[in-house]
């Protein structure tokens, strides 16, 4: 028998550059949020993939940017935390931002977000290996014209053009991650896809579902807890979540006419989390205002986030 391997792999990109849709795909589960919104990660989210006898703990981080409020700069801090003890780091960037026409808005703080990360992994003289993301979206001579700009700096090991998206890719960082992973006993049980609870997964999809239905009317002032969770003797489950917002105006929104909003939001969470957890779900959600809920000490501490950072 083979002898067991195991790495830890910490993910790192700007915001939006596709870390959580790598990792999900790495791992073949829903184990990260997904939103088209940048910063829906907040905190280390550790995904487990299976090759042969290999078993990668990928670690997705919050988008690396420049931070202003204190929940920024704890989601950065917890970022760069990840790197420390990892067997490899991956660079995930935004290929189609860097290679749109005068870059503007998102694509222009992508490009400048890609640049202080890299400048940060040289000065701390930490080989990583490039991701090159969305290359279905760029034409193959800018592609080519971007990875020479990018490879000329000396800082990767490796370069991978992939689409997280689509999959297109993405098995080839599987199989060098594989080769290149340590001796040692996995850390998890090899049917585990990640190593959060049950509650914080559910809590984490309802989240996504709230930040896709509510698109630009409540940006990042909203979280959501799962506040209990009911075990039935027919093997289903009931989970009563909370969704906190910042204003009464916010609740009116994220609840929506006749709670026509909160309905569609908890049918697309229940739904998701059937097919996560392989039983039936009974989904109640509630609507409540909780203002500086972001400056709250307690909260940094559960979501694993350093609250002086």
């Amino acid at each position: 028998m083979a002898e067991q391997r195991c790495a830890v792999v910490a993910v790192l990109g700007a915001p939006n550059a596709g870390k959580s849709t790598l990792v999900n795909t790495l791992v073949g589960a829903k184990v990260a949020a997904v939103t088209q919104k940048v910063q829906t990660t907040r905190a280390l989210v550790r995904g487990i993939a299976m090759h042969d006898e290999v078993q990668l703990i990928l670690i997705d981080t919050p988008g690396v940017f420049a931070p202003k409020r204190r929940l920024d700069r704890a989601m950065v801090a917890a970022a760069w935390s990840a790197l420390e003890g990892a067997d490899a780091v991956i660079h995930v960037v935004d290929a189609a931002a860097h290679t749109a026409e005068n870059p503007k808005g998102a694509d222009a703080l992508a490009v400048s977000d890609a640049a202080a990360i890299s400048a940060k992994l040289k000065e701390m003289n930490l080989a990583s290996i490039l991701v090159l993301n969305k290359v279905d979206l760029v034409p193959r001579p800018a592609l080519l014209a971007l990875t020479t700009k990018l490879v000329e700096e000396g800082l990767y090991t490796d370069v991978f053009m992939i689409s997280a998206r689509t999959g297109d890719g993405v098995d080839d960082i599987t199989r060098v991650l594989a080769e290149r992973a340590p001796e040692g006993p996995w850390l998890f049980p090899e049917d585990q896809t990640m190593d959060a609870p049950a509650r914080v997964l559910a809590a984490e999809i309802t989240r996504e579902k709230a930040m896709l239905r509510l698109h630009d009317e409540i940006p990042y002032d909203m979280i959501v807890e799962t506040e209990s969770w009911e075990e039935r003797k027919d093997g289903s489950a009931k989970i009563d979540q909370t969704i906190y917002v910042a204003r009464e105006s916010q609740r009116k929104i994220a609840i929506g006419a006749g709670g026509k909003t909160i309905k569609i939001i908890g049918e697309a969470a229940r739904k998701e989390m059937e097919a996560a957890f392989d039983r039936r779900i009974h989904l109640f959600l509630h609507v409540k205002v909780r203002e500086n809920w972001s400056e709250e000490r307690a909260l940094y501490q559960r979501l694993g986030l350093d609250y002086e950072a």
